[in-house]
């Protein structure tokens, strides 16, 4: 640390462990982009620069490029370099913006800060590293305060040791010690696009990697290469009737293990939040099944339980499918009050599908919209002005888009016509599911709801009890059904029931039949369904501080969504690097 260089008045090593004061020349000021003489730079003994922060700034004047209490050396900034990071050769300013601020050289270059200002500490986060960053950032450099700056006063989180110049880091022991796991050599969806960046994840949770770094001074516990897959948020599945063996509108003795057996079955097909659908049953099915479902967290035992969705029994009978019509039940002078006497308990429900044009349905729609239950319209013959009306009750989905109501008429366009509506209220947006498993759906009529209204649409399932297994006879709910490939209907007709397409499928196909980008496909499948039921701060994206997700990420196995060129998850170390989003891979 001797010789200065460049005006430099001391040097690091090489191994980053000497800490730098970078002074201005005499006479010079950083602000008019100047490099000074570096021979008129003077090393003041420790002693000397302590009794300059005891001092405190000048009275009297404003600080300026010649102090009369330092003598002739300007003011500037304290420069420290962790990592050796040598002052750039020409003019230099301080650029005074937000985390990742560097030197820049030039005539728009930012004044140094006033006397006491203390800026953000500087060092390489572990964004910067990942991405080979040549920043001055990235080479460890921190700006921190002005060189005529008062005594140093703890800020919050910082330790100032007895007689330095410099805080200290803060303490990382208030932090969770639970492993920091790295997802490296990726592309996260954030913000509406594939973003090549790694992702942070502890406790489920994902983290800042700018706060990681400087708040906690934490690093990585285990790094994952995800070999350029891609990490979208977990699908969130609103409507699935069950799959694997597992009817959930049957009342077993081993409802629970069944419904446990679906939730992580699903998981090898990106899903980590569902909503378990129960179809139109007798009343006494829904007190038995309803109180063994609870809300519950995704993990490693499987995907998250956001709340059932309850289809009928409040239906069109001229739009049943494959309802049994015998169970088909009105509104009649109790209203809200017939509903809960049919199921019971509204605890765990999440979403009601209802016909809005049955008598009463309005004063249905507000009690359950009060309770923040969210009201579909579907199995239903109402026209524009019926459904519009729900809306305006509170309504705010349609339950599988184009089945089992009204055709589109051009002039009564029925339920269809919400998508284009000019009566939603303000503020308001309609969501509305779609069975994109190549069968429910045509192509054409997929792209034609997509451009009409690409950013209410959500893919479902719709997945039955035969979902994942050989085709033969199976059970929704009170029907028999029979399986044929990807076509499902109720035994010895060709009415549609169910699908057995998983959402990974769903996604594939939509993206296809569609020609819309990875981003859109992908968030149709997440981001959307988490808009509908208001969760999208902490599920549906890769924000900060949301949910990871839960499916366990291994070769070929949960979590690995493999498309178009077939990646494959890294295998996962520990426990708690489980708790992922899924890897895509188009």
């Amino acid at each position: 640390m001797g010789s200065h260089e460049e005006g430099f008045c001391r040097r690091p090593s090489q191994d980053g462990g000497a800490l730098p004061v970078m002074a201005a020349a005499r006479g010079r000021s950083r602000a008019a982009g100047r490099v000074g003489n570096p021979g008129t730079c003077r090393e003041r003994s420790h002693d000397q620069e302590q009794a300059m922060l005891r001092a405190g700034p000048c009275s009297g004047h404003a600080p300026g490029p010649r102090c009369p209490r330092s003598g002739d050396c300007a003011p500037g900034p304290v420069l420290i370099g962790q990592r050796g990071g040598a002052r750039p050769h020409g003019p230099t300013g301080l650029v005074s913006h937000s985390v990742g601020s560097e030197l820049r050289g030039g005539d728009g270059a930012h004044p140094p800060p006033a006397p006491g200002a203390v800026l953000r500490f500087l060092r390489p986060s572990p964004a910067a590293q990942s991405r080979g960053s040549s920043s001055y950032r990235s080479r460890g450099l921190a700006l921190l305060r002005h060189a005529r700056s008062r005594p140093l006063r703890s800020p919050p989180g910082f330790a100032v040791p007895s007689g330095s110049r410099f805080p200290a880091m803060p303490s990382n022991k208030s932090v969770s010690d639970a492993p920091i796991v790295q997802f490296t050599n990726c592309r996260i969806l954030r913000d509406h696009q594939l973003q090549r960046e790694d992702l942070w994840v502890r406790e489920g949770k994902i983290l800042n990697p700018e706060k990681l770094f400087f708040d906690e001074k934490g690093s990585a516990d285990v790094q994952l290469d995800c070999k350029d897959s891609i990490i979208a948020p977990g699908f969130i599945d609103v409507q699935i009737n069950g799959g694997f063996g597992v009817d959930f509108s049957l009342a077993t003795d081993d409802f629970k293990s069944g419904i446990d057996l679906v939730s992580q079955k699903i998981l090898s097909h990106g899903v980590t939040s569902f909503c378990p659908t129960l179809v139109t049953s007798p009343s006494s099915v829904y007190h038995q099944v309803l109180p063994q479902i609870s809300v519950r967290n995704g993990g490693t035992h499987g995907a998250g339980i956001l709340g059932v969705h309850l289809e009928g029994p409040f239906i069109s009978k001229e739009k049943k499918g494959a309802h049994p019509e015998h169970c088909l039940r009105t509104f009649e002078a109790g209203a809200f009050q017939d509903l809960l006497a049919t199921y019971g308990s509204l605890d765990c429900v999440r979403i009601v599908t209802l016909a809005p044009e049955m008598r009463r349905s309005s004063e249905v729609i507000q009690e359950l919209t009060k309770r923040g239950i969210c009201v579909s319209l579907g199995h239903s013959v109402a026209n524009l002005s019926q459904a519009e009306e729900a809306v305006q009750h509170g309504a705010t989905f349609i339950t599988h888009l184009f089945n089992a109501m009204l055709p589109f008429h051009h002039r009564d366009p029925g339920i269809v016509g919400l998508l284009t509506s000019d009566r939603i209220p303000a503020g308001r947006r309609v969501f509305y599911g779609m069975i994109s498993d190549g069968i429910h759906t045509n192509p054409a009529a997929l792209r034609i709801a997509h451009r009409a209204h690409p950013k209410g649409l959500v893919l479902v399932t719709d997945a039955m009890a035969g979902m994942g297994l050989a085709p033969g006879r199976h059970t929704l709910g009170q029907q028999v059904v029979e399986i044929d490939g990807l076509n499902t209907y109720i035994a010895g007709t060709k009415t549609l029931s169910g699908s057995v397409a998983t959402m990974d499928t769903c996604v594939r196909h939509f993206q296809e039949a569609t020609g819309c980008s990875v981003e859109t496909a992908l968030e149709a499948a997440s981001l959307h369904p988490a808009q509908l039921l208001g969760i999208e701060h902490k599920k549906g994206t890769l924000n900060y501080d949301s949910d990871a997700g839960s499916p366990r990420c291994v070769p070929g196995g949960a979590g690995a969504v493999r498309f178009a060129t077939g990646g494959r998850c890294p295998p996962h170390p520990t426990s708690q690097s489980r708790n992922i989003s899924q890897y895509l891979s188009f």
